[in-house]
C-alpha cells in the first residue's frame, strides 16, 4: 500500500558536494528536501515507486528499468556518493501485467544506471549513514503520449500498489518550469512563471481536476520537465484520501523547483 508520496525536483546544484556556495540561493529547496526525508524515512517503505523524466523516454511508451540491481552516482557533477537498490521485479511484473490488461504501453528496459532525475531525490531520502536500511526500488520513465495516458497508467500503479503488502512510498521526480525568468537556461517566457504559480496553488489545494485540465498552450511556453511525472502521482492518488502537508516553491536559477509532501490518510 502507498503510505507517502513526494513531488520533488531534480538540480544536482541542491547537492552541497555539487552546489557548495550556491547551496545558499536555493536554501528553501534544501530545507524542504530534507523535511521530505525525514517524513519519508518515518514511514520505512519497503518500496520506493520513482517516476523520472531523465531516464529512456519513448515517444509512444512508458518504460519501467528492469536491472536486477539499480545503482548509479553523480559524479559526473561532482559528488562520488554511490547508490545501489534491488530492483522489485516482483512489483514490476504486476504492474506489466495490469498495465496490458489496460491496454497501457508499457515496456521494459535494462542495464541502465539510474539518472539524476532519480538520484538526486534519492539523495535526501536515503540516508547514507542509515545501514540498517535498504528499500528496493522501481525505477520509470514518463512517455510523450497525451497526459490522459499518464493518469490512465497512476490509476493502474495505484491500483497495483495499494494491493500490495508492501509499503510503498511514491516519488514523482520533476522540475517546472525552465522558463521562469531572462536569464533562465531554455529562455524566457511570461508564461513559465504563471505556469508554476498555478501548477503549485492546484497542487496545494488539491485539486487534481486542475491540473488535468491546465492550457496547453500554457503548459508548452512553460518549458518543464515533471508536470507528467505529477499527473502519474495524481492517478495513483486517485482513490486514496490524501493532503499536501507541506509545499515549497522557488526558482533560484530561472527552473521552478517545487517539493510537496503528501500525506496518506
Amino acid at each position: 500500500m502507498i503510505r507517502f508520496a513526494a513531488i520533488t525536483p531534480h538540480p544536482p546544484i541542491i547537492i552541497p558536494n555539487i552546489g557548495r556556495s550556491n547551496l545558499n540561493l536555493c536554501r528553501k529547496t534544501v530545507n524542504a528536501m530534507k523535511t521530505a526525508g525525514e517524513k519519508f524515512r518515518s514511514v520505512k517503505a519497503d518500496t520506493i515507486m520513482l517516476i523520472s523524466p531523465h531516464g529512456p523516454v519513448q515517444y509512444d511508451k512508458f518504460i519501467i528499468n528492469y536491472s536486477p540491481t539499480l545503482r548509479g552516482d553523480l559524479s559526473s557533477f561532482g559528488d562520488h556518493r554511490r547508490f545501489i537498490f534491488e530492483n522489485d521485479r516482483e512489483l514490476i511484473d504486476e504492474i506489466m501485467e495490469s498495465s496490458r490488461l489496460a491496454r497501457l504501453p508499457v515496456g521494459l528496459a535494462r542495464e541502465l544506471e539510474l539518472d539524476h532525475g532519480a538520484l538526486v531525490p534519492l539523495y535526501y531520502l536515503i540516508n547514507e549513514k542509515d545501514l540498517n536500511y535498504n528499500p528496493k526500488l522501481v525505477h520509470m520513465s514518463f512517455s510523450m503520449l497525451p497526459l490522459d495516458y499518464h493518469f490512465r497508467l497512476g490509476e493502474v500503479l495505484g491500483r497495483v500498489l495499494q494491493g500490495s503488502s508492501k509499503l510503498i512510498s511514491f516519488i514523482a521526480s520533476g522540475d517546472l518550469s525552465h522558463r521562469v525568468t531572462p536569464d533562465a537556461p531554455a529562455g524566457y517566457s511570461p508564461q513559465g512563471r504563471i505556469f508554476d504559480k498555478t501548477l503549485a496553488e492546484l497542487i496545494q489545494r488539491e485539486n487534481t481536476k486542475g491540473v488535468l485540465n491546465l492550457d496547453p498552450y500554457l503548459i508548452e511556453e512553460a518549458g518543464e520537465c515533471g508536470l507528467r511525472s505529477i499527473i502519474m502521482l495524481l492517478g495513483a492518488l486517485k482513490n486514496l484520501r490524501w493532503e499536501v502537508k507541506s509545499l515549497s516553491y522557488e526558482a533560484p536559477f530561472g527552473v521552478g523547483y517545487m517539493v510537496a509532501s503528501i500525506n496518506i490518510k
